[in-house]
């Protein structure tokens, strides 16, 4: 059977290379076809070093050739590794490719576990929903995510569609957000027992192997601390920049001010955008005009002005934010109520931040660590 280079370029091009996002064509990764009758010789560069990267490469490239071009041809392939070179100056950024199709993403971070705020960005994604953006959700808290259950989708499992003929996940739908979660792919009793680099793939895949479409803004909901997989998000994608949510207390603000610290250092220097209040004040619903500060009063708000940074908003620790959380059904979407107003003040003064942002401050770079040390601590 006869066949060209044409041929074999068409069957390539139905092969994602890894962490690419593009087909092997797309991606420039095919360096050379040579055809010696039925054998065909394949030269392939990849960025990802891995031997499983290698090997799956290698694999897909034999059978697309086979399934598509002829069963009996005589593949070989050569792959070839050809990670990016450390740029000179500066040293540890690279400039970060964006993801087709979305304009603005958003970290949220707390430092701390416990100050809400998984809530905090739920009922921030609804609201922008609901102004009439198009938003998406990223779970990035690996260990502890919550967004399935917060968007009553827990039982929900993402499908497999084909886009320009490679196969990629569709996002749950929920209150018109888009949603990825490792939650979606694991049992609800199931402990996910993972180090670092496979926390990573995971959270690669869910970016770069999602058909996301078109959105205004990603939100990712990050978990506590700031490590792996914080460091894995910065280098993965260009962050527009970060909200942290802390609650008025002392010990939550100590780790507030770190999670700040860590956007603020210089070889990751991802903008704060402000910084959010949970749990601000209870007023017991038979006492309205009563304000009780369990956990201090305007901690966040202090800090705010002391790193110099916006305060966004505040949200009062309230019953009905608990009980909406846990059935799926975020307060933000309840209309002309106090809880309502708070978010949307909260979104209001975000997406002001996020204009201006974008107005003084050039594109984030993508962090690219050059040392095994990667990012060092910074004092604040």
């Amino acid at each position: 059977m006869k066949f060209s280079k044409e041929d074999i370029y068409n069957a390539l091009d139905s092969i994602t290379a890894p962490g690419e996002g593009k087909s092997l064509v797309e991606s420039k990764s095919i360096g050379n076809i040579v055809i010696f009758g039925n054998e065909v010789v394949v030269d392939v560069v990849i960025s990802n070093p891995t031997l499983q990267a290698k090997k799956k490469v290698e694999v897909e490239i034999m059978k697309a050739i086979h399934d598509r071009v002829y069963q009996k041809i005589d593949v070989k392939v050569n792959v070839k590794v050809n990670a990016p070179a450390p740029e000179k100056k500066p040293s540890n950024l690279i400039k970060g490719k964006k993801i087709e199709g979305i304009q603005n993403i958003i970290a949220i971070a707390s430092g701390k576990g416990g100050v809400g705020k998984s809530t905090i960005t739920a009922n921030l994604a609804i609201t922008l929903s609901k102004m009439g953006f198009k938003v998406g959700v990223l779970d990035a808290d690996v260990y502890g995510p919550s967004m399935p259950i917060m968007f009553d989708v827990a039982d929900e499992k993402p499908i497999a569609i084909t886009v320009d003929g490679r196969s990629k996940m569709k996002p749950i739908e929920s209150y018109g957000v888009k949603l990825l979660s490792l939650g979606f792919f694991t049992q609800p009793d199931q402990a996910v027992i993972w180090r670092g680099p496979m926390a990573s793939k995971a959270l690669n895949q869910l970016i770069f192997d999602a058909e996301w479409g078109e959105l205004d803004f990603m939100l990712i909901d990050l978990p506590p601390g700031t490590g792996d997989i914080h460091l894995s998000i910065v280098q993965a994608v260009p962050i527009s920049g970060a909200v942290i949510v802390s609650t008025p207390q002392k010990i939550a603000l100590a780790d507030a001010k770190k999670g700040v610290a860590m956007f603020e250092q210089k070889n990751i220097s991802v903008p704060v955008l402000g910084i959010v209040e949970n749990m601000s004040y209870f007023t017991p619903a038979e006492l309205p005009d009563n304000k009780y500060y369990i956990f201090g009063k305007d901690g966040a708000r202090n800090l705010a002005d002391d790193l110099k940074t916006a305060f966004l908003g505040e949200v009062p620790l309230v019953q009905s934010i608990r009980e909406a959380g846990d059935v799926g059904h975020p307060v933000a979407l309840q209309n002309d109520t106090p809880l309502e107003e708070a978010f949307i003040n909260i979104t209001k003064n975000l997406v002001t931040q996020l204009v201006k942002r974008n107005d003084d401050l050039p594109p984030t770079e993508v962090v690219k660590i050059t040392t095994m040390a990667g990012c060092s601590a910074v004092n604040k």
